[in-house]
């Protein structure tokens, strides 16, 4: 069976922080193609929460979505340093209420053929996609 390497985009918002908060991310698979765009409201969160969390969203989405998991490589972009460098095992994760959604992405991970996480600036052109898709959310909402 042939690898699928999938592209995930996910972001975090928190207007305040902790502040009203939203996860999002946009799945695109091996031919380009927007498989899944998704936003959630998180509630009272920090933005490391809602960055987390979209991470933990995009690969529960990917293991239920995909044909075949176990034979999918996840390249996954994030603009969140402290995330990215914490899932790699530069940064250690110090704080109580982190950790948890850490060690949740870490078990989602070992579903995939290979998981990579890599730190892109906030300018990049789907990383802008999925933030305004957030904002429009906590937009709609009133926060």
């Amino acid at each position: 069976m042939e690898v699928e390497t999938v592209r995930i985009y996910t972001d975090g918002a928190a207007r305040g922080n902790p502040g009203h908060s939203a996860s999002g991310f946009m799945v695109y698979g091996k031919d380009g193609k927007l498989l899944k765009k998704h936003a959630e409201y998180n509630g009272i969160k920090t933005n490391n929460f809602a960055e987390y969390r979209a991470v933990m969203l995009a690969l529960e989405w990917c293991l239920k979505g995909l044909a075949f998991p176990p034979h999918t490589t996840i390249a996954l972009y994030s603009d969140s340093e402290v995330v990215v460098r914490q899932l790699n095992g530069t940064y250690k994760s110090k704080s109580k209420a982190l950790q948890p959604l850490k060690s949740q992405v870490k078990e989602l991970e070992k579903g995939f053929k290979s998981v990579t996480f890599n730190n892109v600036p906030r300018e990049e052109e789907h990383i802008k996609l999925v933030d305004r898709g957030l904002n429009d959310l906590l937009d709609s909402l009133g926060k």
